[in-house]
């Protein structure tokens, strides 16, 4: 497992602007709701060679550089539940955000990411 990443000032100040309007819960939130069974859309927004490496089962990925232009394929509804996950929870702030610009109205970011997740011991694909 990789140590977090230094961030610089500005991207911490684009993200910590992002995160003012957006929904993020920890891995614990995120526990609690697959095991209610909250139906929910499941993003990696990683890099390709990220997701190759392993992701969160049954994750669809939809990397921060192309989501904006997938999504709507992917995932019409604009009231769909949307967890977005990245290395840390810094770029799925960004992307969450993003999302909520173009109309969808519960895009959540998973702070802590990809780390955390695999902390939680949750199933991871390859």
């Amino acid at each position: 497992m990789t140590a977090p990443k230094h961030h610089n000032p500005a991207f911490l100040a684009l993200v910590n602007d992002a995160k003012s309007r957006i929904r993020e819960i920890d891995i614990a939130e995120y526990q609690r709701l697959r095991a209610a069974g909250d139906e929910h859309v499941l993003i990696d927004t990683r890099e390709d060679s990220e997701w190759a490496a392993g992701h969160a089962a049954g994750a669809i990925h939809l990397g921060k550089g192309i989501i904006e232009r997938d999504i709507e394929a992917r995932v019409p509804r604009k009231d769909a539940k949307l967890v977005l996950y990245c290395g840390g929870g810094y770029r799925s702030a960004l992307a969450a955000d993003a999302l909520r610009q173009m109309g969808y109205t519960n895009a959540i970011s998973l702070d802590g990411g990809w780390r955390s997740y695999q902390e939680s011991g949750l199933p991871v694909e390859k």
